[in-house]
């Protein structure tokens, strides 16, 4: 990452709101914590992939974590979950609700901006997996639908 882009960030961090800021590139990943007013820059670069030799080993049956059955509708970035519109609004959606390819599910809000999340697919609103006002991170699932 270049120099002007990395001051750019540092900038934008430090005259904000936001607390911590994560961008992950080719060249690595950089992240700006705002500690005490202050920015703190780390920089992880970019592991290069290692050959490790196929190697089979027989492990115990453990038991497996069972996935929640039906579709997850992710979020695409990071931000703030909110159910509805507003306040006192009503959810958009709750668990037994249906819901069309396209209808929205959910607010996120990414840098002061209110993002409506749609459904990528149409079925039964079966679980909601995050509560409102939860900080999101991209590709969590939010809902899963039937």
């Amino acid at each position: 990452m270049d120099l002007r882009k990395l001051k750019t960030l540092i900038d934008l961090v430090s005259e904000s709101n936001v607390s911590e800021l994560e961008i992950t590139e080719a060249e690595g990943k950089i992240r700006i914590v705002k500690a005490s007013g202050m920015p703190m820059v780390m920089h992880q670069p970019a592991m290069m992939p290692v050959p490790v030799p196929s190697v089979s080993v027989a492990a115990p049956e453990a038991p497996v974590a069972a996935q929640p059955a039906g579709h997850a509708v992710k979020s695409p970035m990071v931000g703030t979950f909110y159910r509805s519109s507003s306040p006192g609004s009503s959810a958009f959606v709750e668990i037994g609700s249906l819901v069309k390819e396209g209808d929205t599910v959910c607010i996120i809000e990414a840098m002061k901006i209110l993002n409506e999340i749609e459904a990528d697919k149409s079925g039964t609103v079966t679980k909601i997996l995050c509560e409102n006002g939860q900080a999101v991170e991209y590709g969590q699932p939010l809902f899963m639908i039937e």
